[in-house]
């Protein structure tokens, strides 16, 4: 069993490892597209006994992938380890009876209930640990999403409630609604975005965990994709822009300094990244299917960078260095 350092991940009583695992990849991705490329079923499941085998018991997932699949194929692995298990999910992308992402966000009260229990049911428990509102719904405020997920608190259905990708203003209103345990935002050195917009600092001021997920830039800071058609024909990455035409090579130049710093630091470049967001004081959730790179991950919380070391990663990847937008228009 790993000795991996637990923290407490907001001011509500939850401890988390400080690096958890991001399982949106193993499954098939949204509305028949792949996220990172095809499914390996077994070898996801394999993954998921490791991570636990190693004290990686955050295990994060959501009713948008798949839709439905991933929270299945998560409880399929839980069976007989549910006690051993921080188990996180998140709703807020509509997703109709067919088990299709509509193409909207839905926050109204009466959806909370109808997710909740079609991933209680997914994930063959009776209460997931941290449930997220995966996105705000434009049309429904949020403090009337948070008002039903707190009746989730108060039924034991849910433990703790988190946020993803709000911000600072939604944030402070939808914790003063009831506590909020944890804000998912993307976070690494190719996306250094909470700290331009003052997100970090409010989850600090106000005693919110910070969870960080897509440590590793989707895998393009591990340094292995060096071409657009590295990505397999049905890989989502394909229609980010970041990962697009000139976009592409300029953010593969930021990669190749964070190789040569790698190399001299005697480690992979992922595990440099990696160990670079965890020591901003953060729980970071990078997504793998293979137990090969779970295992390379884990051994980047044990990673101590020097502050000359954080100085100079920080330094060749500034707030706002990397080119093109996060995400496809509209997204």
């Amino acid at each position: 069993m790993s000795t991996i350092k637990k923290v407490a991940l907001g001011s509500q009583g939850l401890e988390v490892p400080i690096e958890g695992l991001g399982c949106m990849g193993m499954t098939g991705g949204i509305n028949g597209m792949s996220v990172y490329g095809e499914a390996d079923e077994a070898e996801s499941l394999a993954t998921l006994h490791r991570a636990l085998e190693l004290g990686i018991n955050l295990l994060d997932t959501a009713d948008l992938y798949g839709p439905m699949h991933n929270e299945r194929l998560v409880g399929r692995a839980l069976a007989g380890r549910r006690q051993q298990v921080v188990l996180a999910t998140k709703f807020g992308f509509e997703v109709d009876d067919q088990e299709n992402w509509t193409g909207g966000y839905n926050g109204r009260p009466e959806y909370v209930r109808k997710s909740i229990e079609r991933s209680l049911r997914n994930l063959r428990t009776d209460y997931v640990d941290l449930y997220y509102l995966h996105r705000v719904d434009p049309n429904t405020p949020i403090e009337d999403t948070v008002g039903a997920m707190s009746r989730l608190v108060e039924e034991g259905k849910v433990r703790y409630l988190g946020l993803s990708e709000v911000s600072v203003e939604l944030l402070r209103r939808g914790h003063a609604i009831h506590p909020i345990s944890a804000l998912q935002t993307e976070y690494s050195l190719f996306d250094r975005g909470v700290e331009e917009d003052g997100v970090l600092a409010a989850t600090r001021e106000m005693g919110i965990g910070f969870v960080g997920y897509s440590p590793l830039g989707r895998g393009f800071l591990s340094g292995e994709i060096k071409s657009p058609d590295d990505f397999e024909p049905n890989d989502s990455r394909r229609f980010f822009p970041r990962y697009q035409g000139e976009n592409f090579y300029r953010n593969l130049e930021l990669v190749e300094k964070l190789q040569s710093l790698a190399h001299d630091r005697g480690v992979m470049a992922a595990q440099l990244a990696l160990a670079w967001v965890l020591a901003q004081g953060v729980v970071a959730i990078p997504g793998t299917k293979r137990r090969k790179y779970l295992e390379q991950n884990v051994a980047a919380a044990s990673l101590t960078l020097t502050p000359p070391e954080l100085a100079e990663l920080a330094a060749i990847m500034p707030v706002g260095s990397s080119a093109g937008a996060a995400y496809p228009a509209g997204f």
